[in-house]
Formats: structure tokens, C-alpha cells, sequence
């Protein structure tokens, strides 16, 4: 191996070493424990060694952002591969929970900690996780509307969205409100349940002329 060979992999390995640290600090103290001068200190070099690899504080974060999508795209997957559509939304649905509650610091740094990040991501690169993601739910509510099995105006975009918001709504609430008593299992199924079937015994009311308003 060259010498310019052997100072790259120095240069990539210090790299990853950097992510490393900074994932561990995040996991452990949250975002706002993150700083350069901290950083530095954690992996033994001077802080401007930091800067040669890095821009700033927020480059490392877009970067552990990156990755932490990544993390959750390849949460969703497996269950990606389930052929039944609606069995498929709800093990998609159960492993986006799931990977949010194992991975309360890594959700909240790619949904929660910077807005301009995650919005950044998502609409930058649509081959990006991020993206690829949402089109593993989307493709969910294609399918049905391949099969017929949904109204011809229906937009399975939104649907993923729908679902999206709700998924997200129950992580988020799980990890800033923990007095809720009903688990974020039970949750996500009436969520699935409720957006597949509507609301369970829903009456529809009936007007003046004797027609039933839903």
C-alpha cells in the first residue's frame, strides 16, 4: 500500500472514529451535548484536526442525520417484503415504532432536534433513506389502488403521509410524555385499524329528508 493510500484510510478511519464518538454522545446526553471542543477532547485531537474533516458542529449532525435514516429505512425493509398489502402496513408500522423507542436519541435527532435538517433531507435527495423510506409505506396504498382494492380518487401519497404523521405522533408522544398508560403497540393498531376500517361502530346520522350522513 502507497503512501497516499495509507494516509486516506487514516483519513477515512479518523472520520468514522469522529461519527462514532459524536453517535455515543448523542445517544448518551442528548444534541445539545455535542460541541466541537467536546468532541475534540473525547477523541484526543486538537479541535482544528476536527475542522479538517468536518465544517462545523451541524455537518456532523447532517451526517448523523444521513445515517440515522438510513438506520430507520433498513427498520422498514423486511417487512417490506410481506406480499399482503395491509399485513405488510402493519409490520412497517410496528418496526417504525419500535426502531423510534429503541432509538429515542437517533429519532429525535433525525424528526426532532432541527426541522431545517430532516426537511432538507428529505427534499434534497430523493434517492436519499429518507425518501425511500416514505415510498416503502406509499407503495403500500399503490398496491391496493393497483388491486382495486381502494377508491379510484383515492392518493396513496397522502395516505403515506396520513400514516406517517400518525406513526410519528405516537413515537414522539411515547418519548416526551410517558404518562400515557395505553402502549405505543396498542396505539399504532388502532391507528392501522382505524385508518383501514374507519372508526369502529360509527353510526351514520340521519337528516331531516331520512338520508344517512356518514
Amino acid at each position: 500500500m502507497g503512501i497516499s493510500e495509507r494516509k486516506e484510510r487514516q483519513r477515512a478511519e479518523l472520520r468514522e472514529q469522529i461519527l462514532r464518538v459524536a453517535r455515543d454522545m448523542v445517544v448518551k446526553e442528548g444534541f445539545s451535548a455535542l460541541s466541537m471542543r467536546k468532541l475534540a477532547e473525547a477523541v484526543e485531537y486538537a479541535p482544528a484536526t476536527l475542522y479538517l474533516h468536518f465544517e462545523n458542529r451541524e455537518a456532523i449532525a447532517r451526517e448523523l442525520c444521513v445515517r440515522g435514516f438510513g438506520e430507520l429505512l433498513g427498520a422498514l425493509e423486511p417487512g417490506s417484503a410481506v406480499a399482503e398489502p395491509l399485513e405488510r402496513l402493519s409490520v412497517m408500522g410496528a418496526a417504525y415504532v419500535r426502531f423510534g423507542l429503541e432509538h429515542p436519541e437517533t429519532y429525535r435527532l433525525i424528526f426532532m432536534e432541527d426541522p431545517r435538517l430532516s426537511t432538507e433531507l428529505f427534499q434534497g435527495d430523493s434517492d436519499g433513506a429518507g425518501p425511500r423510506a416514505f415510498g416503502l409505506l406509499a407503495r403500500v396504498f399503490e398496491d391496493l389502488k393497483s388491486a382495486g382494492r381502494l377508491a379510484t380518487e383515492a392518493d396513496p401519497g397522502r395516505l403515506a403521509e396520513a400514516l406517517w404523521a400518525g406513526l410519528h405522533g405516537i413515537v414522539s408522544l411515547k418519548l416526551t410524555c410517558a404518562a400515557f398508560q395505553t402502549s405505543a403497540e396498542e396505539l399504532r393498531k388502532t391507528l392501522t385499524e382505524t385508518l383501514v376500517h374507519g372508526l369502529p361502530g360509527l353510526k351514520p346520522v340521519v337528516d331531516g329528508a331520512g338520508k344517512a350522513r356518514h
